[in-house]
């Protein structure tokens, strides 16, 4: 016998899927009673059809390279009109989202869900609600059919901020990055009962890393040396070609990592701009690693945009950013929390980076209290009091 946990995620972006990861890693190595505990993830938007998917993340990804004032201002307008209440809730994909998780909770009959993703929670949630809804609209007939049981159901927030369509009565519990977070849901009404400020779960494998020296010098990189690693987030968005051209001519003696993901054409661009460029900065170019954990254990300052997964593991490392770009919305409202917090140095047209950076090399006290602050902000068990959270709720409900 086992108990079933449904992680519902979605491919927008490197967070969702991996935090849903380190979920599943800690519950599957647990036990209630003599029972185990199997989890499976789904992608949510795959799960609607593929179709869909690739229009919702690839469009995610196009207008976080192309067009962030537009994803900005989409956010916005969901955040703050009466879209965000109504219409967002009962808009045809959450409806297609919703008879697809009806067909998928029969088939699996799980005893409890987490959703790292707020699409997913919004269209059960919806499920939920109409299953006590006798009067049903003509829109919503598809309810009439056969009830599903909808088990407890948990959401996870990848990012350090929330958006009013994320909260719904029928969530059990509300997983935070920090307290900040638990007290925005708070002040939008949500009771604080069920909110746990457990920080944002990352796969224990990012916890353990090599040394500075090893994972330096294997990248031609002088362990002894100040080092900046630029990237731009798991579409290598922001304009890194200025950024590094600006990094470039600070004169001051440093070295640079630059990251740039999966975006082979920004990689290409780069050399070819270092190729034809007098410089005596010692720079490294990365195209895609998965040696983030080696490499942010070993680093001095991150220079790259606030997605919410980044944020996290710069945290977890006592890594301060500094922050160029970001897309508005979710990664804008990460660099509030981040700057009230005193963890990030945000450039604005006065403090520019060239500016901001000087001063952190010219006094390394400065970069000392960012990660005094780093220290009182990260957590580290996140997956752990999840787990044990989920653990609670299934042994309760036997």
């Amino acid at each position: 016998m086992s108990k079933k946990v449904l992680i519902m995620s979605a491919s927008t972006g490197g967070g969702h899927n991996r935090a849903a990861r380190a979920i599943k890693e800690e519950l599957e190595s647990r036990t209630i009673g003599n029972m185990s505990i199997e989890c499976e993830i789904v992608d949510s938007l795959k799960l609607v059809n593929n179709t869909m998917d690739k229009v919702i993340s690839r469009g995610y990804e196009k207008s976080a390279l192309y067009t962030p004032k537009a994803y900005g201002s989409v956010y916005r307008f969901s955040e703050t009109t009466i879209a965000s209440k109504n219409e967002f809730k009962t808009n045809p994909l959450t409806s297609l989202m919703a008879r697809k998780f009806k067909h998928l909770l029969n088939e699996s009959t799980p005893d409890l869900i987490i959703g790292t993703h707020p699409f997913p929670m919004i269209a059960l949630s919806t499920l939920k609600k109409n299953n006590n809804i006798h009067s049903l609209s003509r829109s919503e007939s598809f309810y009439k059919s056969t009830k599903v049981d909808i088990p407890p159901m948990i959401s996870v927030l990848t990012d350090y901020t929330t958006h009013s369509t994320w909260i719904q009565n029928e969530i059990d519990y509300y997983i935070v990055g920090h307290e900040y977070v638990k007290e925005l849901l708070v002040y939008e009404g949500v009771d604080s009962e069920k909110v746990k400020a457990f920080g944002i779960p990352v796969e224990k494998s990012f916890l353990s890393h090599r040394d500075r020296e090893t994972v330096l010098t294997e990248l031609g990189l002088s362990p002894e040396k100040l080092t900046v690693l630029l990237m731009g987030g798991s579409f290598g968005a922001g304009n890194i070609k200025e950024t590094l051209e600006d990094l470039i001519a600070i004169d001051r003696d440093f070295q640079i990592l630059v990251i740039t993901g999966r975006n082979e054409h920004l990689k290409d661009k780069l050399s070819k701009m270092l190729d034809s460029t007098i410089h005596n900065k010692n720079i490294c170019l990365l195209g895609y690693t998965n040696k983030m954990n080696d490499i942010l254990a070993s680093i001095d300052v991150l220079i790259s945009k606030p997605g919410g997964l980044t944020t996290t593991e710069a945290l977890l490392n006592d890594v301060p950013m500094i922050v160029p770009y970001f897309i508005p919305g979710q990664e804008e409202e990460n660099l509030d929390f981040l700057t009230n917090c005193g963890a990030a140095l945000r450039t604005t047209k006065k403090y520019s980076l060239p500016v901001l950076l000087k001063v952190l090399i010219d006094d390394p006290s400065r970069l000392d209290n960012l990660r005094k602050n780093i220290k009182s902000i990260r957590k580290f068990d996140s997956a752990v009091n999840i787990s044990n959270l989920v653990v609670d709720i299934l042994s309760s409900n036997e």
